[in-house]
């Protein structure tokens, strides 16, 4: 049979939009071991089904350009939008729906024009509408001045993407993706989402080299302005990969925690936990083996590494339940809470309660740091924040202490009070006070101290008086008057957890 015309034409039409057709922009991309637009989402997206959303779109420059020109240079109008299945391979617990967005840089940059905005304005509002997770790949160079057919604006800023993006704050879960350069309007939309993803040697910036030089602040390459490796430390980016193959895999593991538990987990040996700690209760010890064995084998996820290190945030599953993850890394600052992590543990606490996630808080802290570097960072308004975000959280939340839980900084990481939690619990190594021994001894003892002028004296007393105090804010003192709800077994730390979180359903 004949194939009608019109079907012929659409089917040529389609191929525009293939990497096959579209050669000359996917050998460019490869050249770089980049991956095409589509390459990426094929990788993100569940086998068939990805609907797409203005595939047809073509850049605003009809009265510039020819026909041809525009459809296979300026195809999807450099963004890629629809509806799709994620991670429905995984489980069928699992609410797979989602929206994929991925930006095209082989379009003019990945730049930002007219019908662009329009597709961006309606995925973001079907999203808002089903509350739809969205993954959006973020590589680009921000506005677009080159779409000429537009007549309607001066200055193209009646433009409601960035405001809708924003406004999916608590409604939606946004995952971003950006390798590369990503620039001005992209970067916007990269961080202003929930959870961010870069590769090494990617470039994110506020303003990209042309809008620098305009402003009169210089000339600058773009591998000049907002290197990934500073926004690690900045908390801008929270998991750093090796390229846009990694970034899909950690970003469909991520968003597997927000969808619902898994059936299938390995565990590790809890009896391990029994003697993990150093005996030593002034040595420092790797909080992130601690974390491995608890949680479900490779399932620990961190996010922020490189900033606010006193605290660790990520993701876990304990018996395939997905949990939050909050824990004190005694290694950095002796796990004293600084305006930084501070910072980042309220904002996680505020991402597991938009995103409906149970959260467990691991505890070993001589409380908040002091001192006037301290103040000078804005630590009353910052460590304020993490007080006001941790006790509105409103879901599953266990509290573990591994040894130190002292003052201010252990309430707030624990939801502001120890009976705050769903589930309060210590190891028995753990230990309380308004703050740490050492500290209490030579503010509350200072005058006996002082009296003494022999210093191996003055150090026998010292240590008479920590040591009065050790035990008198031991984990056990704690829970007989009640500061706690019990004393576990190391081992049986897992089992806690689930317990504390079934016993809410």
């Amino acid at each position: 049979m004949q194939e009608r015309p019109d079907y012929s034409k659409f089917i040529e039409r389609l191929k525009m939009s293939e990497d096959e057709t579209r050669i000359e922009s996917t050998k460019k991309r490869h050249s770089k071991k980049y991956r095409t637009a589509r390459e990426n989402l094929n990788h993100l997206v569940d086998g068939d089904s990805f609907l797409e959303f203005g595939q047809f779109a073509v850049a605003a420059q009809r009265t510039r350009r020819e026909k041809e020109d525009l459809i296979l240079n300026t195809n999807a109008d450099g963004v890629i939008t629809g509806f799709c299945k994620i991670n429905s391979d995984i489980s069928k617990k699992l609410n797979a729906d989602a929206v994929a967005i991925v930006y095209d840089y082989s379009v003019l940059a990945g730049t930002q024009g007219l019908f662009h905005h329009q597709k961006l304005d309606r995925i973001f509002e079907k999203a808002k509408t089903y509350k739809l997770p969205i993954v959006i790949f973020t590589e680009g160079g921000g506005g677009r001045p080159g779409d000429v057919d537009v007549l309607t604006q001066i200055a193209g800023m009646h433009i409601p993407s960035f405001a809708r993006w924003a406004s999916l704050h608590k409604e939606c879960l946004r995952i971003a993706i950006t390798n590369g350069y990503c620039f001005a309007g992209n970067a916007a939309l990269f961080g202003a989402s929930d959870i961010r993803i870069a590769t090494k040697g990617s470039n994110i910036g506020m303003a990209g080299p042309a809008m620098i030089e305009g402003g009169g602040l210089g000339k600058f390459s773009p591998d000049d302005i907002g290197a990934v490796e500073d926004h690690l430390l900045n908390g801008v980016v929270d998991v750093l990969v090796e390229n846009e193959e990694e970034a899909t895999n950690i970003a469909k593991k991520i968003l597997s925690y927000f969808q619902g538990s898994i059936d299938k987990f390995d565990v590790s040996d809890q009896e391990l936990l029994k003697n993990i700690l150093p005996d030593d209760r002034r040595f420092s010890y790797e909080i992130r083996d601690i974390i491995e064995i608890v949680a479900d084998l490779d399932s620990f996820i961190e996010l922020k590494k490189g900033y606010g290190r006193s605290l660790v945030t990520g993701l876990i599953r304990v018996e395939g339940i997905a949990f939050g993850l909050l824990a004190s890394d005694c290694k950095f600052l002796g796990g004293a809470i600084d305006s930084d992590s501070a910072d980042k543990a309220a904002e996680f606490f505020e991402l597991c309660n938009d995103q409906g996630l149970p959260m467990v808080s691991i505890v070993d802290t001589p409380g908040f740091m002091v001192g006037p570097d301290s103040e000078k960072e804005g630590a009353p308004r910052r460590m304020g924040k993490l007080f006001k975000s941790s006790s509105t959280f409103k879901n599953n939340l266990v509290s573990i202490f591994l040894r130190k839980g002292y003052g201010l900084g252990a309430q707030a990481i624990v939801g502001g009070s120890l009976h705050k939690s769903t589930y309060t619990c210590a190891w028995p190594s753990g230990e309380f006070g308004g703050m740490g021994l050492e500290g209490a001894v030579r503010l509350g003892y200072k005058k006996e101290l002082e009296a003494i002028s022999d210093p191996k004296e003055k150090e026998i007393l010292y240590n008479k008086l920590v040591d009065k105090m050790y035990e008198a804010g031991q984990a056990m003192e704690a829970a007989s008057f009640l500061e706690i709800d019990a004393v576990i077994n190391p081992s049986k730390t897992r089992e806690t957890i689930i317990k504390a979180q079934h016993s809410l359903k």
